[in-house]
């Protein structure tokens, strides 16, 4: 491995990442690399040789990090970095601020970000997939991002250069989203609560949100419009086509698609992340069978495969 310029926060050479996802699975990273603040994060890009690379990880619940681990210094935010600022309008969240507690605190301002209530994650992955749910997206709402680029200078990008597409952005690969800017339109704080009671209600009534899973698995087919918005109107629900190609429940080895909602794939019990991508490369072959329609992965999926892992019966788009 490359000597790495030296850090104050803290850089842990071959860090298992199992434990830093929901799905528990996953092998090491070269590097864990926890910055103490922002000139911590410049520093260390700066100095960093540009040919190793770099992956931004959030609180890993979107995301299966494959047996063999990551080859890159993986960079993790944590507590310097989740600070929640709401001054005339503007909500300004960091990039480890959780989702919910964005949605809450801007309830409390009187403010509606309530689509992030249910959405599982922190505002960084948020803005890099364009998250969403209950017909919102962040596109609709974010008006700047601030990020670190791999050459550690401090970037702000308006919404119009973040490239918001539907559950995607085009932010560079490498670059490290460390806060966001949101403007959205006011309600009253009891209702917005609420609102968000509602959802989780919801949620907990339809979701497997007791089990190991990453939220949903495949993105729903669906025509979109330029900022990143579901068309509703022509939109097929993925669940809805799994289901129908008799995959509810489906299992192999510890991963199975859930009873309850067929578009979560979850760890039942001692997955492994070739488990868990065999499973939906079987799920996208059997709804392509079925339906003619080719389902494309939401959850993202990183790193080298186990030397063993064999990618046979695997659906090229």
């Amino acid at each position: 491995m490359p000597t790495l310029p030296p850090v104050r926060g803290t850089l842990t050479p071959n860090r298992p990442l199992a434990d830093l996802t929901w799905l528990r699975v996953g092998g090491p990273a070269d590097w864990l690399f926890q910055p103490a603040d922002v000139d911590d994060l410049q520093q260390f890009l700066a100095a960093l040789d540009p040919a190793v690379p770099v992956f931004p990880m959030g609180v890993g619940s979107n995301l299966i990090v494959r047996d063999g681990g990551i080859r890159a210094v993986v960079i993790r935010l944590g507590r310097g970095f989740n600070g929640i600022e709401i001054a005339d309008g503007i909500v300004t969240a960091g990039a480890a601020a959780l989702d919910a507690h964005v949605a809450r605190r801007a309830a409390e301002a009187g403010l509606d970000l309530t689509f992030l209530r249910t959405i599982p994650g922190a505002i960084g992955g948020a803005v890099r997939m364009n998250a969403g749910c209950y017909g919102s997206y962040v596109a609709d709402h974010c008006t700047e991002v601030i990020a670190v680029n791999r050459q550690g200078a401090l970037v702000t990008l308006t919404r119009d250069r973040i490239g918001f597409a539907y559950r995607q952005s085009t932010l560079p690969e490498g670059w490290t989203v460390i806060a966001a800017r949101f403007a959205p339109p006011e309600g009253d704080p009891a209702d917005l609560t609420a609102r968000m009671d509602e959802q989780i209600a919801r949620r907990d009534a339809s979701q497997p949100t007791k089990d190991r899973s990453a939220g949903s698995t495949f993105r729903n087919p669906a025509g979109y419009s330029s900022t990143g918005r579901a068309d509703d109107t022509h939109e097929l629900k993925a669940w809805a086509l799994i289901d129908r190609a008799g995959l509810r429940g489906a299992r192999l080895g510890g991963a199975q698609m859930s009873e309850k909602h067929p578009n979560f794939l979850i760890n039942a019990g001692g997955a492994t992340a070739a488990d868990l991508e065999r499973l939906g490369e079987e799920v996208r072959k059997r709804v392509f069978q079925d339906s003619g329609l080719l389902l494309e992965w939401e959850i993202m999926r990183v790193g080298e495969p186990a030397p063993d892992f064999d990618v046979t019966g695997k659906t090229d788009p």
